[in-house]
This record gives C-alpha cells, sequence and structure tokens, in this order.
C-alpha cells in the first residue's frame, strides 16, 4: 500500500544533512502519512507494456498522456496523487513523469528496457513512494549510451526528487551506461528485494545527493565498472565505481546489503558525509586493483561509526574502512561503540558483529 499525503512538500537544498536533520525529514514526512491516501483524491492509472506499445487505462481524462511507440510520458497537473501502476514488458520503452505533487509508483511485474536512455524517469523534485508488490519480480535496464534530452537522465530508474522503497516484491536494475537508482535528493529503502548490477565506466549502484537511509529489505549490488578518467583544463580527475555513493550520509538501522566491487579503484560505500550502522547486516567486498583510483571497502570524509548489527568488509588492496584520519592504524579509521560480540580491526578486514 503505499502512504502519500496531498500536503508533502519538496525537501529543500540544504548544504549537508545532520544526522538528526535526516532522521527528522524522514520522520516529517512519514507523519504527513499516516494513512492512505482516500480513493476520492487518488487518480489511479494502470499502464501495460507489451512489445512496442503500451496501453493505459484507468483515470487516463485526468492526466495527459503520451505515446511513442513504448515510451509513454505521464503530466499531472491536478491536485489529486497520482497512484501509478506498471506491469508487461518491453525491451524498447520507457516511463517519463512530470508532476507538481507526490506520486506513487506500484511495480507490478514489470520487464522495462530503454536502449537510449532512463527506463523510468521522474522528473518531480517531491516524493515518490515505490511499492514492489508482493509477489512480483521487476526487471529496469538500459542501454549502452543515452540519447540527449532536455531532462536530466543519470541512471537506469532516475528522479529528480526523494525515494521511498518498500513492498515485498523484486526489483532488478541493470545499468549498462550510468548508474543504477539515482536520486538529486535522498532515498530511503524500507522494504523489497533490490538486485542491482551496474558495469559501466564509474557507475555507481545507488547514486544519491543528500543521502541514503536503509531501514530494511534485502539488497544486493553488484559494480564491474572501470575508473573513468577526465581532463578538464589540465586538471585529471577520476570516478571510480561504487556500490554506493552518496553527498551526504549514508544511515543502516536494520535489513541486509551486500556490495561486492571488482572495478579498478571500485568502492563499496562512498560518502562525502558520515557513514552509521546501527543494525542490519552489512558485507562489502571490493578486489579491484588500484592502477589509477584507491579501492576502499568503505570510504567517509568525516566518520564511519558502527553501533549495532553485523558489519564485514574485505578488500584485496588499499583500507577495508577509510574516515580520513591519516594513519597506518586501522583501529582509528572507524569508531565502534558499545561492546560488540566480535571485533576485528584490520587494514584489509574488518568484522564487527553485536549479535
Amino acid at each position: 500500500m503505499i502512504l502519500a499525503a496531498l500536503a508533502v512538500t519538496a525537501c529543500t537544498t540544504d548544504d549537508a544533512y545532520t544526522l538528526d536533520d535526516f532522521t527528522q525529514k524522514y520522520k516529517q514526512a512519514e507523519g504527513q502519512d499516516p494513512t492512505p491516501t482516500p480513493e476520492a483524491d487518488t487518480l489511479n492509472v494502470a499502464i501495460v507494456y507489451a512489445g512496442t506499445t503500451a496501453t493505459a487505462t484507468g483515470d487516463v481524462d485526468k492526466v495527459t498522456i503520451t505515446k511513442s511507440g513504448a515510451d509513454v510520458t505521464v503530466t499531472v497537473t491536478t491536485e489529486q496523487f497520482l497512484r501509478l501502476t506498471l506491469s508487461g514488458t518491453s525491451t524498447d520503452g520507457s516511463l517519463l513523469v512530470y508532476s507538481q505533487r507526490a506520486w506513487g509508483l506500484v511495480l507490478n511485474g514489470l520487464q522495462l528496457t530503454n536502449a537510449d536512455g532512463s527506463a523510468i524517469n521522474n522528473q518531480c523534485s517531491k516524493w515518490l513512494y515505490v511499492t514492489l508488490a508482493d509477489g512480483t519480480e521487476n526487471t529496469l535496464t538500459d542501454g549502452t549510451a543515452y540519447t540527449d534530452q532536455t531532462f536530466d537522465q543519470k541512471g537506469t530508474f532516475f528522479s529528480e526528487g526523494q525515494i521511498l522503497l518498500a513492498g515485498t516484491g523484486k526489483l532488478t536494475v541493470n545499468g549498462n551506461a550510468k548508474s543504477g537508482i539515482v536520486s538529486d535528493d535522498y532515498i530511503v529503502i524500507d522494504g523489497g528485494t533490490l538486485d542491482i548490477n551496474v558495469t559501466s565506466t564509474g557507475g555507481r549502484g545507488i547514486k544519491v545527493n543528500e543521502g541514503l537511509t536503509i531501514n530494511g529489505g534485502t539488497t544486493t549490488i553488484t559494480t564491474k565498472g572501470a575508473c573513468k578518467i577526465e581532463t578538464a583544463d589540465g586538471v585529471r580527475d577520476t570516478t571510480s565505481a561504487a556500490g554506493i555513493k552518496t553527498d551526504s550520509l549514508f544511515v543502516m538501522t536494520a535489513g541486509t546489503l551486500t556490495i561486492t566491487s571488482s572495478g579498478d579503484g571500485g568502492k563499496g560505500i562512498n560518502a562525502t558525509d558520515s557513514v552509521i550502522v546501527r543494525g542490519g547486516m552489512l558485507n562489502i567486498t571490493t578486489t579491484g586493483s588500484n592502477d589509477v583510483g584507491k579501492p576502499k571497502g568503505i570510504k567517509s570524509d568525516k566518520a564511519i561509526v558502527v553501533s549495532g548489527g553485523t558489519t564485514t568488509v574485505k578488500v584485496s588492496k588499499s583500507w577495508a574502512c577509510d574516515n580520513g584520519v591519516e594513519t597506518e592504524d586501522p583501529t582509528k579509521r572507524l569508531t565502534v561503540e558499545g561492546s560488540p560480540l566480535v571485533k576485528t580491526l584490520q587494514k584489509r578486514m574488518v568484522n564487527i558483529s553485536y549479535e
């Protein structure tokens, strides 16, 4: 069931979130959604993909839908909440949504490939509530190159706004040109099974500008992309593939997250702000070389704090955990709170368990 409220507003673009700021924003959003939106205030539209075509049913007279083959654009201009359900199969299709309000997306047995861009593209800067329907398997895939558009398309599943992902179904995301799941805001994962595979140069499994919280579900991320090298004004810049890249916080409270990275300089979690693990099971393995980039299991520009659950990080090169402190002592490269039952802190292997 998608929870949504008509009063939800877009979050502001702060320079950086503290942990309390990030948590409070999420709690406020939940507080605005104590019950499902009444059906009278909801537009229900279903799109079924079938090869090179797509068929829309439901409240289609209250939204604007345009199609080019199986490339579907939905524009919402009313004050009502859109619940959009996708199913079917297309190897040459996509979804592009414009909305001024938060909206909901139900993936109900969808196999969608867009050979020249994002499979799903949300051009709304407000909440996108994604439900993986019970018992369904869904797959999103992009091509190896994107056609230039007037709108951003930064990955296979791209959203300008926040994403809240829940449900009990499964979603497989294949990123061949860029990244897998991308939000220009932040992402919260509350449930479901995610299987993200990225093979692009410098690609990320999940990329967020404002932060990522994992509160449940089972997420597996595999990146195999090489290090991306760019030179501008004589300055060389390298971008390594990563399971997760956040320009703010990473917070994990529950669930299971498994990341495997094999590209040169590839990283498990790469965070501009802190990496905080309070619970759940986190497993990271990096096997890439350090010819160009520096492969690390967890890299944070501020702090790495573990206080619950089980965290296992193994690397073949460089550091398992790196909080930016210049030291050869692996015990100072992260902070372990409380009294875990297992605590092994080595340069290339970290194992912490409270369970």
